[in-house]
């Protein structure tokens, strides 16, 4: 059975279906991360404040450090029972998590029972975020024609981002329509348990999906992998290629995101002490002006390659990064912020994120091998996602802590996109190639994947 690429309606419903499942999964892990100051004081023991919110966003950075763990276990199952089955199981892990996070006692009621509940829910989160994104990017860009598979992954990452404003947005409104006394009392418990709905209907949704055709086409054939993470290590140059994406392309993607969604965000709130209401206000009028660039960036890979654009995205971070947050300082006021010039500021950041971010999904699963790319897909991004990015604002905010300069928390992102534009450069080949007449297209073979050129007749 060959793998035919889905047609461009079935492609929007099948996107549709999978954005949902991710929207709602990212959603749900970034909802602690909107709320991560404001936790500081719900969770942890009262009196040193800047203790208190280290702690908080280490907490945050806690979910993350667990993704890699959870990107082999689903990994695994995803090559080894398909992509469906296996983001129907993280979703419903998922959000189980996030609900109960919203009936957990605070410090005042259970001490220092509820961090570690609330420690523990988030590396269960953690855990099934580590298998959302590989099946989601691989179950897309598997049904996709070859011409536009960067255009359609993309969606994926920007439903990431997506994520992100949705929970900036469930928080703002409810903080506006309880007021501040009745959110603190009661109502920061409601974004969690909404996620019970949230996660239902996604979950009736993804249901109606196909299995990938790929996955079908090795399974008819018998091709599986009996030990996908062995075979993923085992095969010729494939553990190389897992370095090299990671320490290039993955890392870079990682800090470039969670510079532009959070690091921002606490940047305002914490080191400048903005008010939370007008931070995030703005914060999240940027991050919804970037959001259509993940999807732009995904489309014009599929003309001109990804790796050109990755490449000028992590450029632009070593370059523009001081900058911009000299910008988001002068923003800020004893009487107030200039909410256009942070939005504005928030808006460059998403952007600089989206050039690697937007042609990512397109460019992680051309380049391994279909039988082990569920988690040789996973390997990278959550390693890159979940220990340099999910890190960031804690190590930036400690330098920042430590060095009493309100910039030194840059250094960090900027050395790793420095580190990942040499290693992309060099070490990392582009996954989209073209003819010398522009009209033929040469993608990388889904069925065999790993950087193997073969003539696309969808095109």
């Amino acid at each position: 059975m060959a793998h035919t690429p889905a047609s461009g309606r079935s492609m929007h419903g099948l996107v549709f279906a999978s954005s949902v499942g991710t929207i709602i999964e990212w959603y749900d892990f970034f909802l602690y991360g909107s709320l991560a100051i404001f936790f500081a004081h719900m969770f942890y023991p009262p009196g040193d404040g800047v203790a208190a919110t280290l702690i908080s966003v280490a907490t945050f950075a806690t979910g993350f450090a667990v993704r890699p763990l959870g990107s082999l276990v689903f990994g695994h199952l995803g090559d080894r029972l398909g992509r469906k089955v296996t983001f129907l199981a993280t979703l419903l892990i998922m959000g189980c998590s996030t609900a109960a996070i919203g009936f957990l006692p605070t410090f005042a009621t259970a001490g220092y029972v509820a961090p570690v509940l609330l420690i523990t829910l988030r590396i269960i989160q953690g855990l099934a975020l580590g298998g959302e994104y590989g099946g989601a990017a691989t179950y897309v860009a598997e049904h996709a024609p070859a011409h536009e598979r960067g255009k359609w992954a993309s969606y994926i990452q920007a439903m990431a981002s997506g994520g992100f404003v949705l929970s900036l947005g469930i928080v703002l409104s409810l903080r506006l329509g309880l007021g501040e006394e009745q959110f603190t009392s009661w109502g920061w418990r409601l974004p969690f348990l909404v996620s019970i709905v949230l996660v239902a209907v996604s979950f009736r949704i993804r249901l109606r999906l196909h299995e990938s055709p790929v996955f079908l086409e090795m399974q008819e054939n018998q091709q599986l992998s009996a030990s996908p993470v062995r075979d993923t290590f085992a095969i010729p140059g494939n553990a190389r290629r897992i370095m090299m994406f990671l320490f290039g392309v993955a890392c870079a993607q990682a800090v470039t995101f969670y510079t532009a969604q959070f690091y921002a965000l606490y940047f305002l709130q914490s080191v400048m002490k903005v008010a939370f209401l007008p931070a995030t206000l703005a914060v999240a009028a940027g991050s919804v002006c970037g959001l259509p660039f993940f999807v732009i960036f995904g489309t014009l890979s599929d003309r001109i390659g990804r790796k050109r654009l990755a490449l000028t995205g992590m450029a632009a971070a070593v370059l523009l990064y001081l900058p911009l947050f000299m910008v988001l300082k002068s923003s800020v006021h004893p009487d107030g912020i200039d909410s256009f010039a942070v939005a504005a500021t928030v808006f460059a950041l998403v952007v600089i994120a989206a050039l690697i971010y937007g042609p990512y999904g397109a460019f992680i699963v051309e380049s391994f091998p279909a039988r082990v790319r569920y988690t040789s897909i996973s390997i990278p991004y959550h390693i890159g996602n979940g220990i340099f990015g999910g890190f960031l604002p804690l190590i930036s905010l400690s330098l920042v802590s430590q060095t009493g300069n309100v910039f030194a928390g840059l250094l960090y992102p900027v050395l790793i996109c420095a580190v990942g534009f040499v290693v992309t450069l060099l070490f990392v080949p582009e996954t989209l190639m073209r003819s010398g007449t522009g009209t033929e297209r040469a993608a990388v073979s889904l069925s065999s994947g790993g950087f193997t050129p073969q003539t696309d007749s969808a095109a």
